[in-house]
């Protein structure tokens, strides 16, 4: 299974998302990240990700890991992945859009779950409560939840 990177921006009661433009996932909303690439580990390919889309420098002592989240989709195994999730509330830099995402600054009140991932809703408000979450969710072909498998301490 292959292992990707999220990396939530947070300053104070706001978070902020990207629109993802093309790809896996395009035409949602989502936090910054990819794939891990051989020989990186994942807090480095998070900040690699997170500078790529969002024009965002963070050093990996300011980030910390929230979440480990095993995606599976039955229909379609090579996009199974295990997800590790990151919160940063320290950068340097502007939000800057790229040709992946297009960033905005959302209320931590007012996320716009309607135009993310089905299953966000049920493991991002822990990870911005500052929970550690551990998740196993299987998709159904048209992105609905099929199973879903969420612990937080």
């Amino acid at each position: 299974m292959k292992h990707a990177t999220l990396c939530i921006v947070r300053n104070g009661s706001k978070i902020l998302l990207g629109m993802k433009k093309k790809g896996f996932g395009a035409g949602k909303f989502n936090g910054f990240g990819g794939k891990v690439e051989a020989g990186e580990t994942v807090d480095s390919a998070a900040a690699r990700e997170l500078w790529e889309e969002a024009g965002l420098k963070v050093a990996l002592s300011d980030m910390q890991k929230k979440a480990e989240l095993t995606f599976t989709f039955p229909h379609k195994p090579e996009w199974n992945q295990v997800v590790h999730v990151f919160v940063a509330e320290k950068w340097q830099g502007e939000p800057t859009e790229s040709a992946e995402m297009k960033p905005e600054w959302f209320e931590i009140a007012n996320i716009p779950f309607e135009k993310m991932w089905v299953d966000d809703p049920h493991w991002l408000p822990h990870v911005l409560d500052g929970k550690f979450v551990t998740a196993s969710i299987s998709f159904t072909p048209d992105e609905k939840i099929l199973e879903k498998d969420v612990k937080f301490k």
